[in-house]
């Protein structure tokens, strides 16, 4: 007995088959409600010109994509407020005080916040006039070098690190600017992120594990100074919260791992000159980055490997010019000394 079933698709085929080959071929359509929705836009990327941009005069910061813009600014955390106004280069030397901290108790009874912010906003004329170079030369590292003292100064044991076999600098020397104006300045900047950190929520230290070092760059498309400050440089290891070894300099840390890691980028920007005039278009900035997960920064700047430090790196913002070290070089007593490397 024949299996019906098989008789039926047998039926079936055939039927088609008649139907494929005396008709015209079926086109099938199908509405717009029926597709499936198109993909949701890719957001636009921010990019570290964006950021440096925005920093800038209204002519750069009005390029950038609204979006990004309305997400980094949200990233930005002023320890100096933001002026992009037009600087009055009129009275500007005027309004430029000649003082640094010099002890901690000078840091927290010091009224004169005024005058701090002017110090970032316009620096001491050495450091405008390097600010200007750096401009001036296209943004020519070596420009920079040159205003090195050619002294070459060993660097010391730093807290211990010679025991513990940590090398801290880029290399076992450094040197000092020939205008001791300009390292002091570099020491203000130092002192200034300590003392205004925590109005931001961070708190750090000047020592070898904690902020001790920045890296100055010149700018890829304007040739503007600026340092990179890197804080929170050797967390504690911790197996739970942080087990990442990061070799000799991490032995005997005592910086805990925890959400100020998202402030550990710190930028300072020299003020920007016009490279037609003699006017400035830009007064100096200094900002802390905030790299917290889910922001643009932290998706878009810092570099997937090592997001679980939050590092920006400064050869995304322009040509290298060489690391600021402030290093507690007293055995007893705290003692720091700038050493350029």
């Amino acid at each position: 007995m024949g299996n019906p079933s098989l008789t039926v698709r047998f039926a079936i085929f055939l039927s088609l088959s008649t139907i494929t080959a005396s008709s015209p071929p079926l086109i099938v359509s199908f509405s717009s409600k029926s597709s499936s929705p198109s993909p949701s836009p890719i957001p636009p990327k921010a990019t570290p010109s964006d950021l440096l941009s925005l920093l800038g005069p209204t002519t750069r910061s009005s390029q950038v994509n609204p979006a990004v813009a309305r997400q980094l600014t949200s990233c930005f955390k002023f320890l100096v407020p933001f002026a992009p106004s037009k600087p009055d280069n009129g009275r500007r030397r005027r309004l430029v005080p000649r003082r640094f901290f010099t002890t901690k108790a000078e840091e927290d009874n010091n009224n004169n916040v005024s005058a701090e912010n002017q110090l970032v906003w316009w620096p001491p004329e050495p450091v405008l006039e390097l600010a200007r170079l750096a401009v001036d030369s296209g943004g020519d590292p070596d420009a920079i070098h040159r205003s090195l003292d050619p002294t070459v100064l060993l660097v010391p044991d730093v807290e211990g690190s010679k025991e513990n076999k940590c090398e801290l600098t880029r290399t076992p020397y450094g040197r000092r600017f020939i205008s001791e104006e300009v390292n002091n300045y570099l020491e203000f900047l130092f002192k200034l992120i300590v003392a205004r950190g925590p109005n931001i929520g961070l708190n750090v230290s000047l020592s070898r594990y904690d902020l001790f070092h920045g890296h100055v760059f010149l700018a890829t498309e304007t040739g503007r100074l600026g340092i990179l400050f890197h804080a929170r440089e050797y967390p504690a290891y911790d197996k739970e919260v942080f087990p990442y070894n990061m070799g000799f300099c991490q032995k005997g840390s005592n910086v805990t791992y925890d959400e100020s890691m998202n402030l550990r980028n710190i930028l300072w920007l020299a003020p920007l000159p016009s490279n037609s005039t003699k006017e400035w278009v830009a007064p100096g900035v200094l900002v802390v980055l905030d790299a917290r997960p889910g922001g643009i920064i932290y998706r878009d700047i810092v570099p997937e490997y090592v997001d679980f430090v939050r590092t920006i790196y400064e050869d995304d913002f322009g040509d290298v010019v060489a690391d600021v070290n402030y290093l507690n070089v007293g055995n007893t007593v705290p003692s720091h000394q700038i050493f350029i490397c």
